[in-house]
Parts: structure tokens; sequence; C-alpha cells
């Protein structure tokens, strides 16, 4: 099974405060629901800015993602 990680995102991104996020909510909610399937914690979609990045709790520690040359990222 291939990790979500490497799966290419193609949908349109926006960059907000020097992040590449999802432009829409429903492109978000989308990724969203396949990392939490995969991380098996809940993970939501949120806008910052004018875009969307994923929220989630991963060994306690609050976790952002948004996008990094078409792959899912961590953001600090």
């Amino acid at each position: 099974m291939t990790t979500v990680f490497a799966l290419p995102v193609f949908d349109g991104t926006v960059i907000v405060n020097g992040n590449e996020l999802f432009k829409g909510q429903g492109s978000a909610t989308q990724w969203a629901q396949r990392l939490a399937a995969e991380l098996g914690i809940e993970v939501t979609a949120r806008k910052i800015g004018n875009g969307w990045a994923l929220f989630g709790t991963v060994d306690g520690v609050d976790c952002v993602w948004g996008i990094y040359g078409q792959r899912l990222k961590r953001v600090n």
C-alpha cells in the first residue's frame, strides 16, 4: 500500500505565510479523511488566511499539514 504522503496533490493551492495550502475546503476535507485513515487519528480541515490546512494530534503533539512539491508536508 502506498502512503498518503507519497500521493501527488494536484488540487489548486494558495500560498499563506510562505506555506502552500489547499485552495478549497472540499479537497482539504478529502485529504484530511485520507490522512486520518492512514494515521488512525482525527484530522480536520481548517481555514488559514485564504487557504485550508489539515490539523491533527500525533503522539500528543498538535500537527498542521500543508503541501510541498505536490505532496503532503507537515507545516511548523
